[in-house]
């Protein structure tokens, strides 16, 4: 099948709630895209936000708060927002590195691999009461014998001791106590369900892959669970064979790229769109093929766009950015894009007012 990229971003708004926009949860947006940056998290408001037809300032954290979704550490090692019926997927991916059992790993922390599932068992033991500051986890495993040395490497800036305990499900991140990051066992919540086998994760991550940011090359899936997590090359491409004919190849103006089989009729009878959208920077439009992937991102404007710049997508391409000031939304529209599309502008500043519920107002100019 021969199509243009035009149809094929119009087909991946669709499937990312931004074309048309979606009406359902803030977990059915999260679950849609796999994960959302969790920081900061205003960013992650607007880029649930931009996804739902209705949403009030504050619809992410009370999510978390009653555990819709989970946080914690995923992609490249970063803070992210999960469902926690499919978190594991993700986790289970990133945990695939197995980073404990390095050698550099063992002789920094002066814990051998074997000692790993009793560190695994005193941070579940120490939450088993409830959530802890990282200090308070830390006296807690530290007042074990055997893991005495480790207290302050909890409180680490960089996180590194916990966040393979976070991808082997745990622990996430808890509420926030006096402005404070807190932990929690993972299995005190009622929809947490586990960290599937790596093999099933593999499989199922993959064809969400292609669900929401197909049609994509293997290079973009490796970009996203292979950069993006711990699994290798090799075992990225043998999930995409392992599909075999549940994949379909697809010509894209001379580009050859997949989609679920299932999705080629509904592909296919997608028209091009010229659809404007507000986006935070780092969203997940850009970060699910990568900033480098020129359809999306225009080459010469990849630098803003990587040092997470608000994005403006028209078409599915980014065709500026955007930034906030007081209550004036300033749009920076990229000359080679055209003449800026203002009502179209002004049509989704608008609707981001509603997302803020704050009075704003557009300001458009070329750059």
């Amino acid at each position: 099948m021969s199509l243009t990229w035009s149809q094929a971003l119009a087909w991946r708004m669709r499937q990312q709630l931004l074309d048309p926009v979606g009406s359902g949860s803030v977990a059915d947006v999260v679950r849609r895209l796999g994960a959302v940056p969790a920081t900061p998290h205003a960013a992650a408001e607007l880029a649930v936000g931009a996804r739902r037809s209705r949403h009030r300032p504050g619809d992410v954290a009370r999510a978390l708060a009653d555990g819709r979704l989970i946080k914690t550490f995923a992609f490249r090692g970063a803070t992210h927002l999960l469902t926690p019926e499919d978190g594991g997927v993700y986790l289970a991916l990133r945990a695939a590195s197995r980073m404990w059992e390095l050698p550099s790993w063992q002789s920094f922390y002066g814990l051998p691999p074997s000692d790993w599932p009793h560190l695994r068992e005193a941070v579940r033991d120490a939450l088993a009461d409830g959530p802890m500051t990282r200090e308070e986890l830390g006296a807690a495993v530290a007042a074990r014998p055997r893991f005495r040395h480790l207290g302050r490497s909890f409180t680490d800036g960089s996180a590194t001791l916990l966040k393979p305990l976070a991808w082997q499900g745990d622990m996430s991140f808890g509420p926030p106590r006096d402005g404070r990051a807190t932990l929690q066992r993972l299995d005190g919540n009622p929809r947490w369900a586990g960290v599937p086998d790596l093999e099933e994760a593999g499989t199922r991550a993959v064809e969400a892959y292609f669900r929401t940011y197909g049609p994509a090359t293997p290079d973009n899936v490796q970009y996203w669970l292979g950069s993006g997590l711990g699994a290798g090359r090799k075992r990225i491409q043998s999930w995409i064979a392992g599909l075999g004919d549940r994949l379909a190849p697809v010509d894209i103006d001379g580009d050859r790229a997949y989609v679920r089989r299932a999705d080629l009729k509904e592909l296919a009878a997608t028209p091009a769109t010229a659809a404007v959208r507000l986006l935070p920077g780092y969203d997940q439009w850009v970060l699910g093929p990568g900033t480098a992937d020129a359809h999306v991102v225009p080459p010469a404007r990849r630098t803003p766009v990587s040092r997470g710049a608000g994005l403006v997508i028209a078409g599915g391409v980014v065709s500026g950015t955007w930034s906030l000031t007081g209550d004036e939304v300033v749009a920076a529209w990229f000359a080679e894009a055209g003449p800026p599309a203002r009502e179209a502008l002004a049509e989704e500043v608008a609707r981001l007012a509603t997302v803020l519920d704050r009075p704003l107002q557009p300001t458009v100019r070329t750059a």
